[in-house]
């Protein structure tokens, strides 16, 4: 800080002395051209002591250098996201080309050049294997290599005019998984300033990287979710229905008929219903399938079922499997020795927020469980079922969406799902 303000005072000083010349020189008689000399003198002064200041700022460099970095990692982030593959690759490759002073730039996996845009992309084989000893080292040891002559890069045309480059490893869990390159004409173009910002560049693009796989096991973990709440089909419900039309069959065979055709129905969409999303009106579909068999079970009046669905919701996309194992919770927990049990389902918009609420007069959850209820196996099948959709919920619409439990025991509960859009656009109705 001290030697900058000197070299600015010793600018200023000069630029004073050559400024006043100019101006009382010809007042003083001095030459035409030695006020035009003087003059020179002021604008070169000018000059050099830009360059000093600028010289002396690496800060503000830094700050120029970080902000091109962050834009370039800014509009590759759409492309990111989809993972390391051609597309993404080749397209920000061409981001980073327009953004940078390199020549060309290639991205890598492994194995195989991605994408490479610039000068050379007549030869540069985007599909082909890596070819270059220094690129395997990079992926080998994870630290980055500068290669000064067109020997090291490799290139197996002669007449290639790149002839340096700076290759730096992309890293998930802090490992390589490709390279980022930046080829140059000549190695007088590649500084330290240089080989900083390409490293940063690929630090960034690791990032999102980690945030695209991160993005994908959140995905997987949905359907795993949705897969195990496939296998988790309540057996106590599959053999109380079995008996129910074992039963039927002696006093009422076109009845048990009947139910053995919508059991079959209601087992295979169990199975085979995997969509991510699927219409609301689908779930409501396999809600009213459900509670026909318990309505067998239970008798006609002991389940009263009323939907509060207003127009549009019905072509709402949730995930499977999210309205069902609640309603399946009301009558597993809520239904009494004697009297009906009544079970409403309310769905409603709020902006671009949906909240969908079973509503239920049964037994209640006791004060002392109720802050247990999303805890995954609390009770007998009840945290199974909510966390399973509480997860899935989440891990599609985000962590603004979820499940939400109030009950008074002894009087109903109420469970409602939020589905947030700011995550899930298929919620702009």
């Amino acid at each position: 800080m001290r030697r900058r303000l000197l070299l600015d005072w010793a600018a200023m000083s000069v630029a004073v002395v050559l400024g006043a010349f100019v101006v009382l020189g010809p007042l003083l008689g001095a030459p035409p051209a030695v006020v035009s000399a003087g003059a020179m003198a002021l604008a070169a002064c000018a000059v050099v002591a830009i360059w000093v200041r600028m010289a002396s700022r690496p800060d503000h460099l830094r700050a120029v250098q970080s902000q091109q970095i962050l834009d370039i990692a800014n509009e590759s982030l759409s492309f990111m996201r989809q993972g390391l593959t051609p597309y993404t690759a080749q397209e920000v490759c061409r981001l980073i080309l327009q953004r940078t002073d390199a020549t060309a730039v290639a991205i890598t996996d492994r194995d195989t050049v991605l994408g490479f845009a610039g000068l050379g992309e007549d030869h540069h084989t985007v599909g082909g294997p890596i070819i270059t000893r220094a690129t395997s080292e990079v992926l080998e040891t994870g630290e980055h290599r500068v290669l000064l002559t067109r020997e090291e890069i490799g290139c197996p045309k002669r007449d290639c005019p790149l002839h340096a480059a700076v290759v730096v490893p992309l890293e998930t869990r802090e490992s390589p998984v490709g390279t980022l390159k930046f080829y140059y004409e000549t190695p007088r173009l590649i500084n330290e300033t240089q080989v900083t910002m390409v490293g940063g560049l690929a630090k960034l693009l690791s990032t999102q990287l980690e945030l695209s796989e991160l993005e994908r096991q959140t995905e997987l973990a949905c359907r795993m979710e949705l897969k195990a709440l496939q296998s988790q089909i309540n057996p106590h419900f599959l053999f109380n229905t079995i008996n129910t039309i074992a039963s039927l069959i002696r006093t009422d065979p076109p009845r048990a008929r009947e139910l053995l055709r919508e059991f079959a129905t209601f087992y295979r969409r169990t199975l085979e219903n995997s969509d991510e999303l699927i219409p609301f009106s689908q779930e409501l579909d396999y809600v009213r399938r459900y509670l026909v068999f318990e309505r067998a079970r239970f008798g006609e009046e002991r389940i009263r079922f009323a939907e509060d669905v207003p127009p549009g919701l019905e072509s709402l996309q949730v995930p499977a499997f999210v309205v069902q194992p609640i309603v399946e919770n009301a009558v597993q927990h809520g239904i009494r020795p004697s009297g009906p049990l009544h079970i409403k389902l309310v769905a409603r918009a709020q902006g671009d927020t949906v909240h969908l609420e079973v509503i239920d007069d049964g037994r209640g959850i006791p004060a002392a469980d109720l802050p247990r209820v999303l805890d995954a196996g609390f009770g007998r099948g009840l945290g199974i079922a909510l966390k399973n959709v509480d997860d899935r919920l989440k891990g599609h619409f985000g962590p603004d969406s979820g499940i939400a439990v109030s009950s008074t025991e002894g009087q109903g509960t109420t469970v409602t799902l939020t589905l947030a859009s700011t995550s899930a656009p298929e919620l702009v109705l």
